[in-house]
């Protein structure tokens, strides 16, 4: 077997999402260090806040990516191997940062700054212009691209599996709504923001003037990039498609193909999980999957990946 650790994007935190994680000693401390790391309670966030809260990108983003990189590090354990016998890994949208950093292109606490940084800029970008994103499910591709265009609308997220999300100004997606492509479903996300699209030019410019500064190692294991679905062997090139991200498509499908073409046969996802394996359900047919939403999912995801020896 050959299994990849997956790790999830933005709106898949739920209040309270942590609290049984942090019955756990090492593991509520590991989480301290991230908090401290990106200057933000995470603590709180992820036990005691309320949806609305948790739904603001400055404080989703790192939050999720804490709960990627902390269940993570409790996944591979005290490794045995484990961490060797997988095949890579990869993560969506601001997930490619606890991607990034579970193959040692970053620092846990680079990684959380960066993506601290990373939320506040594109909350402040969203705040320009009043945006907003949609699902859209089973719709042709190209037939939307056309409808898209003539409504000054544009992909945001590929997810596969006939679903695409779109961004744009709100009046547009409204319109979209009213008038979907033959066989379409169109569904209003609860997202501040048209993410992954030029109307986050300014985040972009913020979060490269930061990455500047930071150093960055070669992958030890093979990541896959939203851009394409391609692997990427050096760590400065990554690092540059992990800033320009913000402001492109996110090519989930593409990746979902290459995990196949790799020859992946399973896929284990990081908390806060769930959105992923239910794509990889649609996408790639009868793989198993293993989704790591509470500590008491670990043991199947450990047996997933000793598996694949």
């Amino acid at each position: 077997m050959s299994v990849v650790i997956v790790a999830p994007g933005q709106g898949s935190q739920t209040p309270g999402f942590l609290e049984p994680w942090l019955a756990e000693p090492a593991i509520a401390a590991h989480l301290g260090e991230l908090a401290q790391a990106s200057g933000i309670d995470l603590v709180a966030h992820g036990t005691t806040s309320d949806a609305d809260t948790i739904r603001d990108t400055a404080v989703a983003q790192p939050l999720i990516v804490a709960a990627s990189l902390l269940s993570l590090r409790a996944v591979l354990g005290d490794d045995d191997g484990r961490s060797a016998r997988l095949a890579g890994i990869a993560g969506h949208s601001v997930g490619e940062f606890a991607a990034a950093a579970g193959a040692g292109i970053l620092s846990e606490a680079d990684a959380m700054r960066l993506v601290a940084l990373r939320g506040r800029a594109m909350a402040s970008a969203a705040a320009e212009v009043t945006t907003g994103m949609s699902a859209v499910i089973g719709a042709d591709e190209g037939e939307l691209l056309g409808v898209l265009a003539a409504l000054g609308l544009a992909p945001a997220n590929f997810n596969g599996g006939g679903q695409i999300v779109v961004a744009g100004e709100l009046p547009a997606l409204e319109r979209l709504k009213e008038t979907p492509p033959p066989g379409a479903r169109v569904i209003p996300l609860q997202v501040a923001g048209a993410f992954h699209t030029h109307f986050m030019a300014s985040a972009v410019d913020t979060l490269r003037s930061a990455a500047a500064d930071v150093t960055v190692g070669d992958p030890t294991t093979t990541i896959w990039t939203n851009r394409d679905g391609s692997t990427v062997t050096g760590g400065a090139t990554f690092l540059d498609l992990l800033v320009g991200q913000v402001a492109n498509p996110v090519r989930w499908d593409l990746t979902m193909e290459a995990f196949a073409a790799a020859g992946v046969t399973g896929i284990v996802e990081l908390a806060p999980a769930g959105a992923l394996v239910g794509l990889a359900k649609r996408g790639l047919k009868g793989l198993p999957t293993v989704a790591v939403k509470t500590p008491d999912d670990i043991p199947a995801a450990q047996a997933l990946i000793d598996g694949a020896a």
